[in-house]
C-alpha cells in the first residue's frame, strides 16, 4: 500500500548545546536525510517541522530543526519518530520503500489463484534483498531479483512472483 507520509528514523539523543538532535536513520543511507526541508512528527503530516540543516555523522543524522534552539529543548524531541512525505522523496518510476511492500499478499506469476502468503519483511543483504513471506505454514525466503519477482503493484497491495524450484511446497 502506497503512504504518503513513511518513518524516516528516531531522535536518539542531543548533539552540541545548539539544538541538534541525533537521528538513526531508517533508510538506506544518512545521506538520504539531507534532501528534505521539511519532516514530520506524525504519519498524517499535521504537525510538519522545518530542517535548518542535515549532515551525516557517520551512521547517524545531525538535524537543526526549526524552533529548536538549545539542548533542552532538543532533550524534549529524544525518542520522537520522524517521518517524511513521499512525494518529497522524488523515487524514480517503479521504486517503492519497504514500508509500502510490508502486508503485500504475493500471488503467483502463473496462476493468479495460488497465494503464497505475505510479504512480511526485507533483508537487506547486499547483493539483493530478500523477501520474507510468511503464510500459516511458515516463513519463507525469495530473493528480490528480476528472475522471481515479476511485478510489484503496491497501490494495490500485491506482488507477483515466479518463484525458484523448492522454496514453496504446495499442495495440487
Amino acid at each position: 500500500m502506497i503512504k504518503e507520509y513513511l518513518e524516516i528514523g528516531e531522535i536518539v539523543g542531543t548533539h552540541s548545546i545548539h539544538g541538534e538532535v541525533r537521528l538513526n536513520p531508517w533508510c538506506d543511507s544518512p545521506e538520504f536525510v539531507k534532501k528534505f526541508k521539511t519532516l514530520y512528527f506524525d504519519d498524517k503530516g499535521e504537525k510538519p517541522i522545518a530542517v535548518k540543516s542535515a549532515r551525516p555523522h557517520g551512521n547517524i543524522v545531525i538535524l537543526k530543526l526549526e524552533n529548536t534552539d538549545t539542548v533542552e529543548q532538543a532533550q524534549k524531541l529524544r525518542g520522537k519518530v520522524l517521518h517524511i512525505k513521499r512525494s518529497d522523496a522524488h523515487l524514480p518510476e517503479g521504486s517503492w520503500f519497504i514500508a509500502e511492500l510490508i502486508g503485500c499478499r504475493v500471488i503467483d506469476a502463473d496462476n493468479a489463484e495460488i497465494c503464497y502468503g505475505t510479504l512480511t519483511d526485507v533483508s537487506e543483504t547486499g547483493a539483493n534483498d530478500v523477501w520474507h513471506i510468511t503464510n500459516e505454514k511458515g516463513e519463507y525466503l525469495i530473493p528480490a531479483i528480476p528472475q522471481v519477482v515479476i511485478s510489484t503493484d503496491v497501490a494495490e497491495g500485491v506482488v507477483t512472483i515466479r518463484p525458484l524450484k523448492g522454496i514453496f511446497d504446495h499442495e495440487d
